[in-house]
């Protein structure tokens, strides 16, 4: 019988925990929150890959420092939305997209109207969902997976309620609707990150 790991999510994010755990349900996922640990990470690297082993790093070991816990599986992710007519961006600015150093973060209503006007009046609206996601085990040991979601950016938001960030401008051709316009089922089915939580609990469960 394969044995269960006990995984630590790098994130206090309760919606990313439902969703994780329901894909790796074969294992025990725990937040920062459970071992009485306020983790923050300032996500400064150029790519998605960078900016989720250096989160799994630091999360991992401060685990290790506090408590002396060496076999803890750290799971992070990092992603973003990228726009071919923007060269990749916002890319892994995405969550600070539009904002001066110095100033407040735009919210996400902000954030979409921006994205908006920049490609006001463009013709390639294409655009893809990226997620990368870790399981860091220790320096020399960890798997990574990143996977993409394809869609282009809408002429106008959506009023759909669902999803967050960029859904009320990701528009899927195939099903004719933002992706804030979906069930939260059909996300996670389809999602950059539930694919990329799918293939990393398909190689946890190997080991």
């Amino acid at each position: 019988m394969m044995a269960r790991m006990r995984l630590l999510l790098a994130s206090a994010n309760h919606h990313k925990r439902r969703e994780l755990s329901e894909i790796m349900s074969r294992h025990r996922l725990s937040t920062p929150d459970d071992y009485e640990v306020v983790f923050e990470y300032e996500e400064t690297a150029e790519t998605f890959m960078g900016n989720a082993l250096g989160k799994a790093q630091a999360l991992h070991g401060l685990i290790e420092q506090r408590h002396g816990d060496h076999n803890l599986v750290v799971i992070a992710d990092d992603s973003g939305i990228c726009v071919d007519a923007l060269d990749g961006g916002p890319g892994v600015r995405s969550a600070r997209f539009g904002s001066a150093p110095g100033q407040p973060e735009l919210d996400d209503e902000g954030r979409n109207q921006l994205l908006l006007e920049k490609l006001r009046g463009v013709e390639n609206r294409s655009a893809r969902y990226v997620c990368c996601m870790v399981a860091y085990l220790g320096i020399d040991r960890y798997f990574m997976v990143q996977e993409t979601w394809h869609g282009v950016i809408a002429e106008r938001a959506s009023d759909g309620t669902g999803g967050f960030g960029y859904d009320p401008v990701f528009y899927l051709p195939d099903l004719g609707v933002t992706v804030a316009e979906i069930s939260a089922e059909e996300k996670h089915h389809r999602s950059h990150r539930g694919t990329a939580a799918r293939r990393l609990a398909a190689v946890l469960n190997t080991l």
